[in-house]
């Protein structure tokens, strides 16, 4: 044993000397302790005691040696004396590092780990007593937790309060502690000032609606435990800050006063001034809410029922309350929507249908909407709601009220002049209705007299009322009322009238004619048809035309042939050839009957020109009918000719088909055999195999081998020469990069073959050998 501390001291020797040499090195001290790390754990506190003595200011050495101590007790018991002798050395070390925050920390924390409260927080206060101000941030988050870990909430409170004089920013912490000890009140405090206090910036990243919106929950939920603030207050001004979510404010400030057992306070009557469809769902929601709350006997916070605390008559009370609410849901609805946008005609009408069966209130309901809605900013037509109330009236029989209702509507500015015209003609109606046809007369025409101030229909800077004579809607239904009451004079002069204001119709114009035509004043209506032909242009003027060219035909006949003809061809001067077809038909069926042949059939070709594309076929085939009828079916060869000229390749291989059934029957063979070789040009074999079996039918008929032999012959160069097409565009899509050539000679063009052979009469192909070698030079 002695050799062994011999040894020791041995090995010791130099740092000793060292330290004789250097006492006021550091270095050297932590060498030696360096050195003795393995050593006993007394001689190492040893070595730390006479460096600490010698150096008494280093940093460095107190912290390791505090380190080094608190591992020693790692592990044992805290009431072990050990514990006490390191507190002791903490307490000698803050004597000369008590500006050092880690020291602080660690004995805080040494402190805390023996779970002694109060001495832990008097350490805690030293520290921050001790240290300056910009170093307490470091101490405060383990005093915080320190304090939230104790089982005394007025401690902890009272730390918080502390800390918020430093930062508080941290508000929203301190408000959680509260409420989960349970101290909502003083929660609820510092969530008010923080909701007001604009520049408050959350670190949870709530908006300050979020915030607000937690306070009410807060308060409404626990009206019992929170007494410090004026709910009412509060929520009333969230109403006017936060004006887009009113349903829950109005439902928490009900909730407030259901919870705390005032039933009589509570807000369902705030309906009557919400503006927000949603925001009045959210608030009945909440009254349906209430009444399932009182069926099962919701508890109030004194826990007492509230079964228990209200009395039947009570209960009756606001169940009745309770039906009353469902009941007036749709009026309430209603209410909102029109406090939403009090122009709205339409829900003026839904109203007045919820108040079927009390005229007192539908009565109100009208007087209010028609001195409410303004007919610039009306959603819907206006003049409607003038209208109903009016039917009201005389569907009550109170025709004076329904007629001083009109006369109001009548002075209305209206937005457009339809909604007054509109007026005017249900008011004419009404006295219709009632057998008074003077008095509908008279309305409709002062409605229809020119004003002191004439004024254009569209010019919107002047009222409707100087603009309704020019409404054609009005104007209409006196037409027809003069026409059934008045006197031909009366109504002439009221269709003149229309026409010099230039506010007809094509109808208007025809039906005056037909007026004028009734009364047997035929030039007049004739000239009424002039005068429309003039206002108008196509396609509206179609109507009058054919009208009068059926009229005028139906009157005169063939007596004024001539003026017929300028009529007609002053009709097709400039006519579309969508309507072209229905003219020429009437010009044509004119000239057969009254006219001479060659001038029906110059018209009939003239038609099939003038017509639409899909309409030609139709138009050639009455041509061939009439010419056939006329001069014999010889006479339609010309016109089969050019109509395959014309018409495109699928409508003329049917007039192809039947030009050789034609020939056939007339026993022209060679023409018919030579118009089948010429429509197999624009037939392949693979699409049209209806025409090659008319064919081979028609030889097997009337030809011999050798015509059946060219047939066959013809049919294998036809599709030849379709498989030639479409290899040769093939190849052109290939080529189109590199050249921008056309086909080289000798190579049949796809559309070669039909443009080459309709311009050749199938005369001159009668004897003709149609090969693909021919077709391409001819090409």
């Amino acid at each position: 044993m002695n050799n062994n501390r011999s040894q020791l001291v041995f090995y010791d020797l130099p740092y000793e000397e060292e330290i004789i040499r250097n006492p006021y090195s550091v270095k050297c001290w932590m060498r030696y302790i360096e050195h003795k790390q393995s050593g006993s754990k007394s001689v190492l506190n040893m070595i730390y005691e006479r460096a600490l003595k010698e150096l008494p200011g280093s940093y460095k050495l107190w912290y390791n040696y505090l380190r080094e101590r608190r591992k020693q007790v790692k592990g044992k018991c805290v009431t072990d004396p050990a514990y006490e002798e390191i507190n002791n050395c903490h307490e000698r070390a803050l004597v000369f590092m008590h500006k050092m925050p880690r020291i602080w920390l660690d004995y805080c924390q040494f402190i805390v780990s023996q779970c002694k409260i109060t001495r832990s927080r008097r350490t805690f206060d030293r520290a921050l007593r001790a240290l300056p101000i910009t170093q307490h941030s470091r101490i405060w988050p383990l005093y915080l937790k320190f304090a939230r870990n104790l089982p005394l909430p007025e401690t902890a409170i009272r730390v918080y309060r502390r800390y918020l004089k430093l930062s508080p920013e941290n508000t929203e912490e301190y408000i959680d502690y509260l409420r989960s000890v349970g101290r909502l009140d003083e929660a609820a405090v510092r969530l008010a000032a923080v909701v007001n206090d604009e520049s408050f910036v959350s670190k949870e990243g709530k908006s300050n609606y979020q915030l607000w919106h937690e306070l009410c929950d807060l308060i409404s939920q626990n009206p019992d435990k929170v007494t410090s603030l004026n709910v009412g207050a509060i929520i009333r001004g969230g109403l006017t800050r936060f004006t887009d979510q009113l349903g829950k404010l109005w439902c928490s400030m009900a909730d407030y006063y259901i919870r705390s057992g005032h039933f009589e306070k509570r807000v369902h009557h705030r309906v009557q001034t919400l503006t927000s469809l949603r925001v009045f769902g959210i608030f009945c929601n909440k009254g349906y809410l209430y009444y399932d709350e009182l069926n099962v006997g919701y508890s109030s916070s004194n826990g007492r029922s509230v079964l228990s605390v209200l009395d039947d008559i009570d209960l009756e009370l606001r169940l009745a309350r309770f039906e009353q609410l469902i009941t007036r849901r749709p009026l309430l609805l209603n209410s909102v929507l029109l406090r939403q946008n009090p122009h709205n005609v339409h829900e003026w009408h839904k109203r007045v249908k919820l108040y079927e069966g009390n005229p007192r209130q539908i009565i109100n309901t009208y007087t209010e909407a028609v001195q409410t809605v303004d007919p610039v900013k009306s959603t819907g037509k206006p003049h409607s709601l003038w209208v109903a109330f009016a039917r009201f009236y005389e569907d009550n029989e109170q025709l004076e009220d329904a007629r001083t209702i009109f006369e109001k509507a009548t002075k209305v500015n209206y937005k457009v002049v339809d909604d007054l015209a509109a007026v005017w003609c249900e008011y004419g109606e009404m006295e219709l209705r009632h057998e008074n046809y003077d008095q509908a007369l008279r309305i409709l025409r002062k409605a229809t007299a020119i004003p002191a101030r004439k004024a254009e229909y569209f010019d919107s800077s002047e009222p409707v009322q100087n603009r309704v004579y020019k409404s054609l809607k009005v104007w209409s239904m006196l037409a027809d009322l003069e026409e059934s009451l008045g006197t031909f004079q009366s109504t002439k002069a009221v269709y003149d009238r229309i026409i010099d204001l230039r506010i007809a119709t094509p109808q208007i114009i025809i039906n005056y004619a037909m007026f004028l035509d009734e009364h047997n004043y035929f030039e007049e209506s004739f000239k009424a048809y002039e005068r429309g032909i003039a206002l108008f242009k196509w396609p509206n003027v179609y109507d009058i035309w054919n009208t009068y060219l059926t009229k005028f035909i139906d009157r005169y006949g063939g007596k004024k042939l001539e003026r017929a003809r300028d009529l007609f061809e002053q009709a097709l001067d400039g006519c579309p050839s969508k309507f072209a077809k229905t003219i020429y038909l009437l010009y044509a069926k004119l000239e057969e009957e009254y006219g001479l042949a060659r001038h029906a059939m110059a018209v009939y070709e003239r038609a099939t020109q003038a017509v639409e594309t899909e309409e030609r076929l139709q138009m050639f085939n009455i041509y061939i009918k009439r010419a056939a009828e006329i001069y014999g079916v010889t006479h339609t060869r010309a016109i089969y000719q050019k109509a395959i000229e014309i018409l495109s390749d699928e409508h003329a291989r049917d007039m192809c088909l039947r030009f050789a059934d034609m020939e056939s029957k007339l026993g022209e063979i060679d023409r018919a055999r030579a118009i089948y070789s010429f429509c197999s040009q624009m037939c392949d074999p693979r699409m049209t195999a209806n025409f090659w079996q008319t064919w081979k039918e028609f030889e097997i008929r009337h030809g011999n081998e050798d015509t059946i032999r060219e047939m066959l012959r013809i049919k294998r160069s036809v599709q030849a020469t379709y498989n030639t097409q479409v290899n040769f565009m093939s190849s052109q899509m290939l080529k189109a990069t590199t050249s921008a050539t056309g086909t080289k000679s000798g190579v049949l063009r796809p559309d070669c073959i039909n443009k080459k052979y309709k311009k050749i009469p199938y005369w001159y192909k009668k004897k003709s050998k149609f090969s693909v070698q021919n077709l391409a030079v001819n090409c």
